[in-house]
């Protein structure tokens, strides 16, 4: 068996990455549908919009490579919108489900963040000049959707969270 590179893993994780935005891209709208607050509706279909411009974007990153822009099943990712469709079904109608909404998000957010930031690490190393702004961009979306939803939990969701009965 040939030995497994820095290369190999650059593409595996590319993979990963691009399952894991098909797979949000099917779980925004049903966050959004279950959000109660219109703040939050619309910055999950906002997102969603995000979404679909960082899937183009990885598109264009396995062209730069020469590979066939495939998925690869993440279990992480699976694992984290099942958690928020829990939240929605253990907190509909509650006070709280806005704050667990969120809280599901970041997690999403905080894994993609950990992915772009070392996808750009490796294209750095590997001297994929033309991916790395390609996946900056996404990187940047990410962070400032994560500290989107900060403040709107922070403002919003969790205080009503707290004050209800």
């Amino acid at each position: 068996m040939a030995a497994k590179t820095l290369n190999d893993l650059f593409v595996d994780t590319l993979k990963d990455i691009y399952f894991a935005e098909k797979q949000i891209l099917k779980a925004l709208p049903k966050m959004a549908r279950a959000a109660q607050s219109e703040e939050g509706k619309a910055g999950f279909l906002k997102h969603r919009d995000e979404t679909e411009s960082q899937v183009e974007r990885l598109v264009q990153v396995f062209e730069i490579i020469g590979k066939p822009a495939r998925g690869k099943t993440c279990e992480a990712i699976q694992g984290i919108i099942a958690e928020s469709e829990e939240i929605i079904e253990e907190f509909k109608g509650s006070a709280a489900l806005d704050a667990g909404l969120i809280s599901a998000a970041q997690a999403v957010e905080h894994y993609e963040i950990a992915r772009y930031g070392t996808l750009i690490a490796w294209a750095k190393q590997l001297g994929l000049k033309e991916a790395i702004p390609l996946l900056q961009a996404s990187l940047a979306e990410e962070e400032a959707t994560d500290k989107k939803l900060t403040q709107l939990a922070q403002t919003s969701a969790n205080v009503k969270a707290t004050k209800a009965a």
